[in-house]
């Protein structure tokens, strides 16, 4: 089917005897955080917070920011990061990584927190049986930056994705810089020179020369308890923390006493033991399902597809920057030790002609994966604003297209999570009504024709039409090689 300028929003499939209900909280594009029902409906909203992402924890409290540092200054820095409850009160704030003065403005302390974060007591930021983020104590882990001068990687100035640890008076207790860890990132003499001469800089207004969002971590989390540690696996401790790099295509975890990375997929898919996994690109959200959800301990990832990486020039990359690139996205479970690909969600198992029409699932930046406990996937296609939820056997079971745009004609969600209706105490359990899918070869707006022509002639035919090859070559050609 075509992309129509016209098409529904809010929920349009729910499956009550399928999905696993609860409430979703996203960011409302600048309205606020958002929680809705399974029906789309809109049952609180936290005006003029800012989530990236939005968490809400038990007790109906909520995490983002209150603001974002001007971008003729600096690249997605929020100011703070604050917990606040049902009414609106911050009940916890983190926000004195940085002092900063920009001018035109009123010297500010930032956390310049960006991506990601997690709470004490659960290691990813959903919900899973047994794990509960603590809401008025413990550590909080979060993803931040620093701008930073790194010789060994470039002579321009870098912008640096430190993550920390603070206690819940706000003392940094620990933190990590991977600039400081350039030779265990796997990148081959062909991407250093790359990121040598252009670290893929970004300017806007007043930063002047720029600044080098070389590797651009987009999700950080503890690896959480898991059965390969239990197995005596001590690169999967479960204090450790996994990351993963937008624009150098690595996924890795560090130790977190040592601050070595003990281990990484990426930056090269080239090689022996991750060649069948094809090229991960532009990734989001990767982490380790927690403990007590199926598919404990793999992997999960949303494969964006998109561009990014440094290596060698082609055709679609002619300086070497970006230079891997794929047109569609993917959901990939794997097994952290083995390699293998345990369950996957791509336009196949959407039921779309692949390779032709793969891109009807595709978010080229943004987005994420969340692992439910009744074995189903919370996926956000974030770039235009899709949440669905999918059985393991890749069923849609509820979809939800966000109304809420931006400045940019966008109603992008960045990432989406589903938690249990008792973590919100305030609100009833709702009603859950069914939403059957809409035909929609037959679904027309008001004043549009109904299918079906008024007058029918009959053609003499030589040979039956069989659909046969298309301009392109699909995966049930015979090819040996699944094209996901």
């Amino acid at each position: 089917m075509g992309h129509s300028t016209i098409y529904p929003t809010g929920a349009t499939v729910y499956n009550p005897n399928k999905a696993w209900s609860g409430y979703t909280v996203f960011q409302a594009g600048e309205e606020g955080v958002v929680l809705i029902d399974m029906n789309g409906k809109e049952v609180h909203l936290w005006k003029g917070l800012l989530g990236f992402p939005a968490k809400i924890f038990p007790g109906g409290y909520v995490l983002g920011s209150t603001g974002r540092r001007d971008p003729k200054f600096g690249i997605q820095d929020n100011v703070d990061l604050v917990q606040v409850d049902w009414d609106g009160n911050i009940v916890w704030k983190y926000n004195s990584y940085e002092h900063i003065e920009d001018p035109g403005y009123e010297p500010l302390w930032y956390a310049r927190q960006h991506h990601d974060y997690q709470r004490e007591g659960n290691p990813v930021g959903y919900f899973a049986p047994g794990l509960e983020p603590k809401v008025d104590s413990g550590k909080t882990l979060i993803l931040a930056h620093k701008n930073i001068y790194n010789p060994q990687i470039s002579d321009k100035q870098l912008l640096d994705d430190t993550i920390l640890e603070v206690d819940w008076e706000g003392n940094i207790v620990w933190e990590w810089a991977p600039n400081e860890h350039f030779d265990e990132l796997g990148f081959d003499e062909a991407a250093k020179n790359v990121l040598f001469r252009d670290p893929n800089s970004r300017s806007f207004g007043n930063l002047g020369g720029g600044v080098g969002d070389w590797l651009h971590i987009n999700s950080a989390s503890y690896v959480g308890p898991n059965k390969f540690y239990d197995a005596g696996d001590e690169r999967f401790h479960p204090d450790n923390v996994i990351w993963d790099a937008r624009e150098a295509n690595i996924i890795a975890i560090t130790d977190k006493r040592t601050g070595a990375i003990v281990w990484r997929i990426g930056p090269d898919y080239s090689l022996p033991e991750v060649k069948h996994i094809d090229w991960i690109i532009g990734q989001h959200h990767a982490h380790i399902i927690p403990k007590g959800l199926p598919g404990e301990g793999n992997l999960l990832v949303f494969d964006n597809g998109g561009w990014g990486g440094y290596g060698l020039p082609n055709p679609s990359s002619p300086f070497g920057q970006k230079n891997a690139l794929r047109d569609h996205s993917r959901i990939l479970e794997i097994n952290p030790v083995t390699f293998e690909i345990e369950w996957q969600y791509t336009a196949a198992e959407a039921g779309f002609s692949v390779p032709t029409d793969s891109y009807k699932f595709y978010s080229p930046y943004i987005s994420s994966a969340q692992r439910l406990p009744n074995g189903n996937t919370l996926i956000t296609e974030g770039s235009n604003g899709r949440l669905f939820e999918v059985t393991p056997e890749h069923e849609l079971v509820w979809e939800y297209i966000s109304p809420f745009t931006d400045s940019r004609n966008t109603n992008m969600v960045y990432r989406s999570y589903r938690v249990p209706y008792a973590w919100v105490p305030q609100l009833e359990t709702p009603v859950e009504q069914a939403i059957e899918p809409i035909d929609v070869t037959q679904f027309r707006v008001p004043g549009s024709a109904p299918k079906g022509s008024d007058s029918v002639v009959s053609v003499a035919t030589t040979l039956p039409f069989v659909e046969g090859a298309a301009c392109v070559a699909t995966t049930d050609e015979g090819s040996s090689r699944k094209v996901n």
